[in-house]
């Protein structure tokens, strides 16, 4: 019996050797009426999503800073970019996987942090079924601090898939600590530290209908579960619920300089990155630190609307780091845009708003199908274009399309 199971998931694996062969999935069952239960393209998506989340949910997931133009720019400033195709190059066997912090993964995607998880499944577990679909795709999941689950539990949700946690840093450093410890103990892979949330950027369509989730006690359960902050309370949140929210309120957002790297080796082993580096001379400042990976991203145009796009802001950011791996978020679409950043320079690729979709109109399943589908268009932009392994795609590049 063992073999017989053992032989069949050969088979599977067989049968399945790129991501790209999910489009024969998709054609041959079509062939008996049986059609995608969740669409593959990004506008599809959100338009299903939008009918499945309520109004306030649905602002602050969609929602930008300002009148949103850099939140726009990130998305549409990938289409300036392209690829040139390379001809009469064998790519019948495919390679995206990539080496971070040690381990090798299939692919060069992971699953970017984003607050609101929780809220957007019906069960308001949303961190857990993200982490289910990091463990049914091997995509790793980045877990945020904000989170309806306490890390730990979202971790082993995640199964033998590493994660990484997301760390907005509290003002109360035996907080911050504990925090810290918590996810390097839970088996977190590497510490992503945010630098620019310390504080919120102007957002419109929150403000409109005077709509702060984290004030109303939502994703707030690392902070509730947590020694220290329970500590910090006369009574539990459970039994105080406004009193727990303002002592949240009062620690969130530490402001962060430069001197506080040293801060963050003394607390912790895990491999450091540092979340929201824009600037060349900032990459630079951060390698020559020693930080262990660079991520390059404008928070989605979420906390500022200046408006350029992350992606134009990457390949400077990797000619600062240096040899430094730079991770990438911000506007990533679709498997042609993921291909896109690496061809400037990325190492990896974080997926926000396409997976938040994927959980808020089908869970786990949905959000594990939007990574298939980001991962088969990548796969079969590189056979198209002859590029078999990311190497080559990093040494094709990327070029701007017009002026």
């Amino acid at each position: 019996m063992l073999e017989d199971e053992a032989e069949n998931k050969s088979k599977e694996k067989d049968e399945m050797a790129h991501f790209g062969d999910m489009q024969n999935a998709i054609y041959n069952a079509g062939l008996s009426g049986v059609l995608p239960d969740y669409p593959v393209d990004f506008a599809s998506l959100q338009a299903r999503a939008e009918k499945a989340l309520s109004p306030m949910l649905l602002n602050y997931v969609q929602g930008g800073c300002g009148d949103e133009h850099t939140q726009y720019s990130n998305a549409s400033a990938f289409h300036h970019w392209g690829m040139v195709p390379r001809m009469l190059v064998d790519c019948s066997e495919r390679d995206l996987s990539i080496e971070l912090f040690g381990t090798r993964y299939h692919s060069p995607i992971f699953m970017a942090p984003i607050g609101l998880n929780g809220e957007v499944t019906q069960d308001r577990k949303g961190d857990v079924a993200a982490a289910r679909a990091s463990a049914e795709t091997g995509v790793p999941f980045c877990a945020s601090t904000l989170s309806n689950t306490p890390i730990e539990e979202v971790a082993t949700a995640a199964g033998n898939t590493p994660g990484f946690f997301q760390l907005y840093t509290p003002k109360h450093e035996g907080l911050a600590e504990s925090l810290i410890q918590r996810a390097e103990t839970a088996g977190y892979r590497a510490l992503v530290i945010t630098l620019d949330t310390w504080l919120t950027g102007w957002r419109p369509r929150d403000l409109n209908t005077a709509n702060f989730p984290q004030l109303r006690g939502k994703v707030l359960e690392n902070y509730f579960s947590d020694p220290v902050f329970r500590s910090l309370l006369d009574k539990p949140p459970e039994e105080d619920l406004a009193a727990a929210v303002g002592t949240w309120a009062a620690t969130f957002g530490k402001v962060l300089t430069w001197d506080h790297i040293a801060w963050f080796r003394e607390m912790t082993n895990l491999p450091i990155v540092l979340k929201g580096i824009c600037h060349a001379d900032d990459a630079r400042r951060a390698a020559d630190l020693g930080v262990d990976a660079i991520y390059c991203s404008n928070h989605g145009g979420r906390q500022a609307n200046g408006g350029i796009a992350a992606i134009d802001m990457l390949p400077g950011v990797v000619k600062g780091a240096g040899g430094t791996p730079v991770l990438f978020d911000s506007g990533v679409r679709s498997g042609s845009d993921v291909i896109k950043a690496i061809a400037l320079g990325a190492t990896a690729v974080g997926i926000g708003r396409p997976y938040l979709y994927g959980l808020a109109i089908g869970g786990a399943g949905g959000a594990a199908h939007v990574l298939r589908s980001i991962l088969a268009e990548a796969d079969l932009l590189m056979a198209v274009n002859g590029y078999p392994t990311l190497e080559a795609v990093r040494s094709a590049g990327a070029e701007i399309t017009r002026d």
